[in-house]
């Protein structure tokens, strides 16, 4: 899902989390930096290492541990069993996958998985801060390979995560060990950015384009192209930015071409769809959510009165109760006093009315949609 709050008190803990481990991994995201002189959560091993078979694996901060990943996509989760050696699950699944991997000493850039031996590249790396959008200052950073070629830029523009992209986006080492430069930046209000945290993809996206100035003006020579490149939430936000400021091409991952609140329709219709539900329980099913939209988009003030007719009509239906989405099921499942006093409390401020399409036409550089 793009948008939904990632239940918001998981969010809250998500951010307090980051800005503690942050604190730690902005000594040991090494980049090819220095070397720190002692790291239980293995932290120090954080980079991407060129394997013995010329491929690559990066290994990033989890919560908790570590996580690889090859560029096939790939990847798994590590935790230690001593001090040197850690085990690895598969994905997410957390079952044992055998790809097991032993660390050199804290700092050392060496590893070797299953046998195979692998060093850390070193790559070049200017810390910055961002004039934002009158929020704080932003936390940024550009990577670039080491030399002095001139290379393209990719600035990360952010998903609906609250969590430092310093520490978490593996694209900054991955994409320069591709000799593709990247600057990355903590949305406002996460990791070492200062203001407050916000879904407000206008806002978000004057962020991104002082990002773009900024990694512009640190890159100097070495930028050839420069563009934005973002997943979820940044394929809305990433367009945005592009016509705030020059770029010359947009990346979006995963990424729709419709309103946030036309994405919470369809998942709802599709999660009937995936328990067996069909024909005039998913019309009914679409109104509903159509009018849930109307509150969402209005900031839990207008709509209540339009639901609580669907309410009244279809609430005993076997469907309704299965109705869930970005915010439908959420609003269905409390009673609406209660969504009515604490949703403008909890609001982060998304733009759920936002149409991509007269953005997207206005985008003359070329564009990637990656799904």
């Amino acid at each position: 899902m793009l948008l939904r709050a990632r239940s918001r008190q998981t969010l809250e803990g998500a951010v307090k989390r980051s800005v503690t481990l942050g604190l730690a991994v902005m000594a040991a995201l090494i980049l090819g930096g220095s070397a720190v002189a002692k790291s239980p959560d293995g932290l120090c091993h954080v980079g991407v290492y060129r394997m013995a078979d010329g491929g690559l694996l990066d290994i990033a901060p989890s919560e908790p541990g570590l996580r690889w990943r090859r560029l096939d996509g790939r990847t798994g989760k590590l935790l230690p069993t001593t001090e040197t050696a850690w085990t690895s699950t598969s994905g997410w699944t957390g079952r044992a996958d055998g790809a097991d991997v032993t660390f050199g000493a804290c700092g050392a850039g060496q590893l070797r998985v299953q046998g195979q031996a692998g060093r850390r590249l070193d790559l070049q790396v200017i810390e910055t801060v961002v004039q934002g959008d009158g929020g704080g200052p932003l936390a940024g950073r550009l990577v670039l390979p080491q030399g002095d070629a001139a290379v393209p830029v990719s600035v990360l523009v952010h998903g609906s995560e609250a969590t430092s992209a310093r520490t978490f986006y593996f694209q900054q080492r991955a994409w320069p060990a591709n000799g593709v430069g990247v600057f990355v930046y903590d949305k406002r209000g996460s990791g070492g950015s200062k203001g407050k945290y916000t879904q407000d993809f206008h806002v978000l996206a004057r962020d991104g384009a002082a990002a773009v100035r900024e990694a512009r003006r640190l890159a100097g020579a070495r930028a050839a192209r420069v563009g934005v490149e973002g997943g979820s939430q940044g394929g809305w936000i990433g367009p945005l930015v592009a016509g705030l400021t020059p770029v010359d091409y947009v990346i979006a991952l995963y990424g729709m071409a419709e309103s946030p609140l036309a994405e919470n329709r369809g998942e709802v219709i599709q999660g009937l769809i995936d328990k067996g539900y069909g024909g005039e329980a998913l019309i009914r099913a679409g109104v509903v959510a159509d009018a849930t939209g109307v509150i969402m988009a209005s900031n839990y003030k207008d709509g209540w009165p339009k639901l609580a007719e669907l309410r009244r009509r279809y609430g005993q239906e076997s469907w309704f109760k299965d109705l869930d989405g970005e915010f439908t099921g959420d609003i269905l499942k409390h009673p609406p006093a209660a969504v009515r006093l604490l949703g403008p409390r909890m609001s982060q401020g998304t733009t759920w009315n936002h149409d991509p399409m007269p953005v997207l036409k206005a985008v003359s550089v070329p564009m990637l949609w990656v799904r």
